[in-house]
């Protein structure tokens, strides 16, 4: 049996359910840390397990270019060499070779490029895309495609979705069916409901276990991702996952999450805790502002991870104005708990029938003034 989404239970528009994979079982809505390049950034893969997530990130592109996907192969797959033996799912390269714009050529048969670690070339098409994903083990493989920029014009952005639709049933023909695995395609098609469409029924049409949303959290804003999603979410098959890719802030997810979507990845949590900021449950905190020095109290009382339960704002203040590493890795480990946190409520409420509730309470105390 292939990689299955099960539904358990709705509320509104909002879904809970069971992805089922290689290597477990899902619960959604789900929030998937990122370990670009086979690691969550200042986490071990214990410290990740322990904050309650069950699924996690890695990037074709980063770990083609290191350490090579044909070495990882060799040492036993993405899964063994960086410890973690729950599903993993794979970003197609599609977006970091996009993003590299002056390094890259793009035809109608994939993209060359030149490595930012060393200036080599490589390509890289539909079929090398999956076949890397293969080599790395993925549970998930999304589609290779083309992250439209924003902003785009319409021609610009059907142009684009166009040649990611035929690159998707490539990556279908190129993708073996394996127990427990599965590929995602992915729908483009900027802010234009009718190009959303267009590309929802192609993937419909070429057949996919989940579909992913795609060029969004490029810099449209708030309002314009949620206007988008309002059209594209009921172009979606129900039975099947729905992945909002690259997203994003707390506020970002509980509103995605209203408007049925299932699954989530961004880089957000752990950037922004090598920052010096921390998500609560009472708002986002500055820990680098100096009112926190003399600050005996946890981040947030009601969070249970290291660096709630053990050390006080000042201490970690301290550690990041002295630029010890343990402060990083000390937010970096909060924020992804503090995520998973957010998750597990909203699926509770959604499995309850008051998620409607829950968000306003959730939203109330985000909005309450905050003291930093």
């Amino acid at each position: 049996m292939t990689l299955r989404w099960e539904g358990t239970g709705s509320d509104g528009r909002a879904r809970a359910g069971i992805l089922h994979t290689a290597h477990g079982e899902v619960p959604t809505p789900v929030f998937m840390p990122v370990g670009t390049a086979g690691t969550v950034k200042g986490m071990t893969a214990d410290g990740v397990r322990a904050t309650g997530a069950r699924m996690v990130l890695g990037n074709t592109y980063h770990l083609m270019l290191r350490p090579g996907a044909e070495r990882v192969a060799r040492l036993g797959g993405l899964h063994a060499l960086m410890d973690w033996h729950g599903p993993i799912l794979t970003d197609s390269g599609g977006f970091q070779v996009m993003s590299l714009a002056a390094l890259r050529k793009m035809d109608e048969d994939g993209v060359t490029f030149r490595s930012h670690v060393d200036g080599s070339k490589h390509r890289l098409t539909p079929e090398r895309s999956v076949e890397i994903q293969r080599l790395l083990g993925a549970d998930v493989t999304m589609c290779f495609d083309e992250c439209t920029p924003f902003p785009a014009t319409q021609e610009e952005a059907a142009k684009s979705m166009r040649l990611s639709m035929r690159w998707a049933a490539r990556c279908r023909e190129a993708f073996a069916p394996r127990e427990g695995h599965g590929i995602f395609g992915i729908v483009q098609g900027s802010t234009f409901e009718d190009l959303r469409a267009e590309s929802a029924a192609a993937l419909r049409g070429i057949g996919f276990e989940g579909y992913a949303i795609g060029g969004l959290a490029v810099g449209e804003g708030q309002e314009a991702m949620f206007s988008t999603l309002d059209f594209t979410v009921p172009m979606l098959p129900e039975e099947q996952a729905r992945y909002l890719m690259g997203v994003g802030m707390p506020a970002d997810l509980l509103g995605a999450v209203r408007r049925g979507v299932d699954m989530f990845d961004c880089v957000i949590p752990t950037r922004s805790g090598r920052m010096g900021r921390a998500y609560t449950s009472r708002g986002a905190l500055n820990l680098r502002n100096a009112r926190h020095a003399d600050d005996g109290r946890p981040l947030d009382p009601a969070c249970a991870c290291p660096a709630c339960r053990r050390h006080s704002r000042a201490y970690i203040h301290h550690l990041l104005k002295c630029d010890e590493m343990l402060g990083p890795i000390l937010l970096t480990w909060h924020n992804i708990q503090y995520y998973q946190d957010l998750m597990r409520r909203l699926r509770e409420a959604i499995l309850a029938g008051r998620l409607d509730v829950e968000a306003e309470a959730i939203e109330a105390d985000w909005n309450c003034a905050h003291d930093d």
